[in-house]
């Protein structure tokens, strides 16, 4: 091979490492035609017409290896450069919305952060409540602000109005006792009035049961019931995922050992969030799952332990009794056991949820009442005759299916949300 051939290939081998891209790609795709100049392809051959077989084969080698470098080469230059571009949009975005924050102190953007959390839970809450909103507030809006002067007639069609959204007897009474006595001495000088002070009766009756729950011992026990279906075992596992959220370790018992897939449903539930569950076969002593639960929640220092129960009638003396041999049971192990005997009652079933909880009370002594499936009602207002005449704490309401409609309760968002209008101001 002459010098001027052998500068020409370290010319040519050089040439393909940084740029030069071959015809011969062509040949290793026959499914894309080949557009490449019959001259440039001659001119790019005609160096190898002086070069021997095996050189030929080394340069067609080379040129190979150089094309494929040299693809993955423009691939990854192609990659970074759109990658560089996305960085690039998103650090400008990021800058300018960053902006407005990095002239306030931290304390001012983390309260400026809260009400826009606030404002997205009064959202669920508002549409959670829009059937009983309209079969209470929006009713006797329409009833009071329709009319012209406050007379013995408006009262009567407030007081039934309470009474078809389940305000209850003893909590409608009250309310309409009082205005009447307003009325009477001319201190409800409009409509509006009248409706203000309404609104204010019914936040006063609830207000009291505003008391969120508290865990004062370590483990902070659990024990849930109510009759079938109110939604018990769901509750527990939303319960559970709140307290993990907040960084407390939880066990469950599956004391509902009368139910099929009460077990299985609950061990799912802590399967899903890494939650030990104490269980028994199906037809096993309630009682004996919870004390094992607790005993092993002690020796593992739990934070919180909740214990399912099965769910029963409130008019089965015998079933009823079982709840206060489980209450015996646990104080064997820790004598302020259960500290929050929690009924969960289903916002359906209207002035019936009153009944189950004087029967509920009397077995077992209730400190908290969670009040389920208010989204699926219009009967919200059985809220208003648990607070009347029960005076529980009402630790918890659901709104809806998902792991974030169970919220502790509050008198004041919940009457909010209750009087809202479509564009939020209150009636």
């Amino acid at each position: 091979m002459s010098d001027s051939q052998s500068k020409d290939k370290s010319k040519r081998g050089l040439f393909g490492w940084f740029g030069k891209k071959d015809s011969n790609n062509t040949e290793q795709s026959p499914d894309t035609e080949s557009e490449t100049p019959i001259e440039e392809s001659a001119a790019e051959e005609q160096p190898l017409e002086n070069s021997t077989p095996k050189d030929q084969r080394l340069d067609e080698e080379l040129l190979e290896q150089a094309e494929h470098a040299l693809e993955e080469q423009l691939e990854e230059q192609v990659e970074h450069d759109i990658e560089e571009a996305y960085e690039h949009q998103e650090h400008q975005g990021e800058k300018i919305e960053a902006a407005a924050p990095t002239l306030t102190d931290p304390n001012q953007q983390q309260s400026n952060d809260h009400p826009a959390e606030k404002q997205g839970f009064f959202s669920r809450l508002k549409a959670g409540l829009s059937r009983t909103r309209g079969q209470l507030a929006d009713s006797l809006a329409n009833l009071v602000l329709g009319s012209k002067e406050i007379d013995d007639d408006l009262l009567e069609d407030i007081e039934t109005q309470l009474l078809m959204a389940d305000v209850g007897v003893s909590a409608t009474r009250k309310i309409i006792d009082d205005l009447t006595d307003k009325a009477a001495r001319k201190e409800l000088k409009d409509p509006q009035a009248l409706m203000d002070r309404l609104r204010q009766l019914l936040s006063e009756i609830i207000e009291p049961c505003t008391q969120p729950l508290e865990l004062t011992h370590k483990p902070f026990v659990i024990l849930m019931v109510g009759v079938n279906g109110v939604g018990k075992t769901t509750t527990i596992g939303k319960l559970a995922k709140k307290f993990q959220g907040e960084g407390k370790s939880v066990m469950l018992a599956a004391g509902d050992t009368f139910r099929a897939a009460a077990v299985e449903q609950l061990q799912v539930w802590g399967e899903r969030n890494n939650i030990h569950v104490t269980a028994q076969h199906t037809g096993a002593d309630s009682a004996s799952v919870i004390f094992d639960a607790l005993q092993a929640a002690q020796a593992r220092k739990i934070d919180v332990l909740i214990a399912d129960t099965a769910g029963r009638l409130h008019t089965k003396s015998n079933l009823m009794d079982e709840l206060s041999k489980v209450q015996r049971v646990m104080q064997k192990l820790d004598p302020s056991a259960p500290h929050e005997v929690m009924l969960v009652v289903d916002a359906g079933t209207g002035q019936n949820a009153l009944n189950q909880a004087e029967h509920f009370n009397k077995a077992v002594p209730l400190s908290g009442i969670t009040i389920t499936k208010l989204d699926g009602t219009a009967k919200g207002g059985i809220i208003f005759a648990l607070a009347d005449k029960m005076k529980t704490p009402i630790r918890f309401i659901g709104v809806g299916e998902g792991i974030d409609d169970l919220r502790e309760f509050n008198g004041q968002d919940f009457i909010q949300a209750l009087f809202a209008t479509d564009d939020n101001t209150q009636q």
